[in-house]
């Protein structure tokens, strides 16, 4: 096994970026059941971003008008510890006289566990609180007390605010950076695809056209997700001529077991000299910025794919290399070093192919904000039937393989494009009906609503148990995963 590396800056920039994203997303999901309870009357006894087990950095209480730093949690006798620090920042106040809860009411804090947060509401039973604490009578301002339908909106509401808060980040993008592609057909000598996807029927060159014939737009982001999808129709152009090339049901579990750094095609880049390092075999030859060379020796090379290898075959060797200069083609004999070297520097792909710049007002930020959002919570759903297959299951990740999801270096853009990736996948894993997530709550909810028979506390306080325990394992088995591929892989 290879010895570990690491890149400490990297990891702490990584590091950083997600617990930014997750202090946003978080907040925002948080704050949708809040503002909900709110609205309908029901107190909120607290709000904390991230877990506070034992003890909470911070703890703002405005009824008290205190800010606690390291705050420890109550005792069983009901007493509160001193915290490390304490500050008076507001004045004390009182209860409203008619017992209508305020936002005072709440208990604001900073936990010290980065696994999510929480909004305890009062009457609901969840992690905060079991069905043994509302054995009395409901109060007109516990979330027991209101009809379904207002519970029901309650419950709803950090779902819909984590994609309401995704569709406006696209939006922003959208407005700010615009889209910077360069479209499929620009891709003049197509792309390289690996062996699965030949096995599939693709070949290297081949330029994407279509799918399910329709134009393949470079604009959107899910093509590649979609283009690999069981029964997808690919249209490519090859020599010439239009093929088209159906996917089977085993190309998405290969791709999927290959890991999430696997890529299945990239784009087949020209080689076009930059610059030519002074004294070096390529500028002895002749060889000058601009030109591109398309054969070494015997070797077509279309492509940068091609042009490494056959310098390496011929390292330490004198080859003729061809190279296009304006309508020119011309053969020079070039001196390869041992090390398979010419002495050139080659052109990125983004100053060789033609891009397209769309630049959006905001009233065109928006339709284009939601069709990035709908089609990538559509790619993200179709997804998930891959857990369910043992490629899918081993693919699974935790807080590692999310924190890899971010650059190592900052970057706004790629920053709030995973930002708004992750709010998707929040507010979708969130409706699944598993109870201890909101979809459980919904879930029952909604039996409510059709059978009018309201679920007993103590069978939700079971439920809650059972899915807290299933979530849990499934935590820990993601972070497995993350540890095994570190270690292992």
């Amino acid at each position: 096994m290879p010895p570990l590396t690491f890149d400490i800056v990297d990891i702490l920039i990584k590091a950083a970026q997600l617990i930014l994203a997750l202090v946003i997303l978080v907040t925002v999901h948080e704050f949708g059941h809040y503002i909900f309870a709110r609205i309908f009357g029901v107190k909120v006894n607290r709000f904390f971003l991230f877990f506070n087990p034992w003890f909470s950095i911070l703890r703002y209480d405005p009824m008290k008008g205190t800010l606690e730093f390291i705050a420890p949690g109550q005792r069983e006798d009901g007493s509160w510890p001193k915290p490390v620090a304490s500050w008076k920042v507001g004045k004390t106040h009182q209860p409203r006289p008619d017992g209508k809860p305020t936002w005072r009411d709440t208990i604001y804090g900073l936990g010290w566990l980065p696994l999510g947060g929480y909004c305890a509401i009062a009457g609901m039973v969840d992690e905060t609180q079991d069905s043994s604490k509302l054995a009395s009578e409901p109060q007109s301002w516990e979330l027991r007390s209101k009809p379904a339908w207002q519970r029901l909106c309650v419950m709803v509401a950090g779902v819909v605010l984590n994609f309401v808060l995704a569709i406006c980040i696209y939006v922003g993008i959208a407005a700010h950076w615009g889209d910077d592609v360069v479209p499929y057909q620009a891709m003049t000598e197509g792309l390289d695809f690996s062996p699965e996807m030949q096995a599939a029927g693709f070949r290297n060159g081949d330029i994407l056209q279509s799918l399910d014939g329709k134009p393949l737009e470079a604009t959107d982001y899910s093509i590649a997700w979609n283009m690999i999808q069981p029964g997808a129709r690919v249209g490519v152009l090859r020599n010439g001529e239009t093929v088209e090339i159906g996917i089977s049901d085993s190309l998405l579990r290969s791709i999927i077991s290959k890991g999430k750094d696997y890529l299945p095609m990239k784009v087949r880049v020209p080689v076009y000299v930059a610059k030519v390092v002074p004294g070096e075999a390529a500028a002895k030859a002749g060889i000058e910025p601009r030109d591109r060379i398309v054969a070494v020796g015997s070797d077509t090379v279309p492509s940068i794919g091609e042009f490494m290898p056959s310098l390496q075959a011929h390292k330490g060797s004198t080859v003729p290399v061809r190279v296009l200069r304006g309508d020119s083609s011309l053969v020079m004999p070039v001196a390869v070093s041992d090390g398979g070297k010419i002495g050139i520097q080659m052109l990125s792909p983004v100053e060789i192919f033609d891009r397209t710049r769309i630049e959006y007002n905001i009233l065109q930020a928006i339709p284009r904000g939601w069709q990035i959002g709908t089609e990538r919570l559509a790619t993200y759903v179709s997804s998930l039937k891959l857990i369910f297959t043992k490629e899918g299951a081993q693919s699974l990740g935790g807080f590692g393989t999310l924190g890899d999801m971010f650059p190592a270096s900052w970057s706004w853009y790629a920053f709030w494009q995973i930002t708004a990736f992750l709010s998707i996948i929040l507010a979708f894993m969130n409706i699944i009906p598993i109870p201890a997530l909101d979809g459980g709550y919904i879930l029952f909810l909604l039996v409510e609503i059709v059978t009018r028979r309201k679920p007993s506390d103590k069978f939700l306080e079971v439920a809650n148990t059972i899915g807290f325990f299933f979530l849990l394992a499934l935590l820990l088995y993601a972070n497995g995963n993350d540890i095994y591929r570190l270690l292992l892989k």
